[in-house]
């Protein structure tokens, strides 16, 4: 049920709460000399080698233009490689350097210690209820519902 007061609705309470999980992993990842959006394209190309510019975009929840700046400051930094498609030659694939794996996996190891902090005061069964209902809710975009 929606209060009167912005503070009440679901919508704020979603946002605050991402406000919050973001500005810890901000902070637990400059430590590393990563940023989040860097830290989710690593993040991604550990779970998945080889993603094009526009599927990490969509990854990571922002743009092809962005994602083409992350991608070039991460290969910079010596984090990542880029390489031509093997079917698709104007498309490049970005794949983990081993000093990138090696920087991901620590950094999930942090991430990982935020995000306990974040659900510590729920049990094991309110874990599931909220990641089912947040996903409920993600749906209910994608389908229209």
């Amino acid at each position: 049920m929606q209060g009167n007061h912005v503070e009440d609705r679901v919508g704020y309470l979603l946002k605050e709460a991402q406000h919050a999980l973001r500005t810890a992993m901000d902070r637990a990842l400059r430590e590393r000399g990563l940023t989040t959006p860097q830290y989710a394209v690593l993040s991604a190309l550990d779970n998945q080698p080889g993603l094009s510019n526009a599927e990490l975009a969509r990854r990571a929840f922002v743009t092809p233009q962005t994602m083409n700046a992350i991608v070039v400051l991460l290969e910079r930094a010596g984090l990542v490689e880029r390489r031509p498609h093997a079917r698709h030659g104007r498309v490049l694939t970005t794949v983990l350097t081993p000093v990138g794996a090696d920087l991901v996996l620590s950094s999930h190891e942090a991430v990982g210690r935020v995000e306990e902090q974040m659900l510590a005061p729920l049990s094991d069964a309110e874990r599931a209820q909220l990641a089912r209902l947040l996903s409920t809710c993600a749906k209910a975009f994608r389908t229209g519902n």
